[in-house]
């Protein structure tokens, strides 16, 4: 079992990406801590073989978290988990050694897929002996670099997805608190509202939006949704 040590310091979250680690087969949650300096005694004093890193911590950024436990020689992997999009900031990840980068807010398919992927790679170096060339280097490190988007539902892109997604992030609620509408999105986005609509609901389905009802002067209530609230 590879054993994964959540940080994140919105309990909410925690408990949330607990949950999806318990849910993919070969992985197993060796605890849950909500600062940096947590993680590091959490790192010092048990086997981790991997950390879900959020970045912005209380009490310091996730990327002094991964130089320290380098330079105490702890090699233990880190999958980076935030919403830092700061090329600056995925540039000094590489640096500091982190093996992935998943951007908030993500659903647990995604989150599972980065986790297949990254025990994939582990079994492919996991063996003694040399490799064949530079290709086989190039496959190994190809495992964690490959995102499968088939996790979706038939007709769904990734790229859509995440258009969406950055749009109701973007929105932060509306000017009157109740999020966007299916057309206000299909507008933003330039996609059919139908298809605006169908992406909405599978996001509040995997609990990355919230749906809110929005009363009008007249008629049913429209539905609005909004992006789940998620710390970086």
């Amino acid at each position: 079992m590879i054993a994964v040590l959540v940080v994140e310091d919105d309990p909410v979250a925690a408990d949330a990406h607990r949950e999806y680690v318990e849910r993919v087969a070969g992985f197993t949650v060796a605890g849950v801590v909500h600062s940096g300096a947590e993680a590091v005694r959490f790192c010092r004093a048990h086997p981790v073989d991997l950390v879900l890193l959020d970045f912005y911590l209380p009490d310091t950024h996730g990327l002094a978290v991964c130089r320290t436990l380098h330079a105490e020689g702890n090699t233990v992997d880190v999958l980076a988990v935030t919403s830092a999009r700061d090329l600056g900031v995925v540039r000094a990840a590489v640096s500091a050694g982190v093996v992935q980068y998943l951007l908030k807010p993500f659903t647990f398919a995604t989150l599972r897929d980065k986790l297949q992927s990254y025990a994939r790679f582990r079994d492919s170096v996991a063996r003694s002996g040399e490799v064949g060339g530079q290709a086989d280097v190039d496959r190994m490190l190809a495992t964690l670099r490959t995102t499968d988007r088939a996790s979706l539902p038939k007709g769904m892109s990734g790229e859509t997805l995440d258009a969406i997604s950055a749009v109701l992030a973007a929105d932060g609620g509306g000017h009157d608190g109740d999020g966007l509408s299916a057309a206000a999105v299909a507008d933003a986005t330039g996609v059919a509202r139908v298809t605006a609509r169908r992406y909405l609901e599978y996001l509040a389905d995997n609990g990355l939006a919230e749906r809110k009802p929005h009363y009008g002067s007249v008629g049913r209530p429209e539905v609005r949704y909004t992006a789940m609230s998620r710390n970086a």
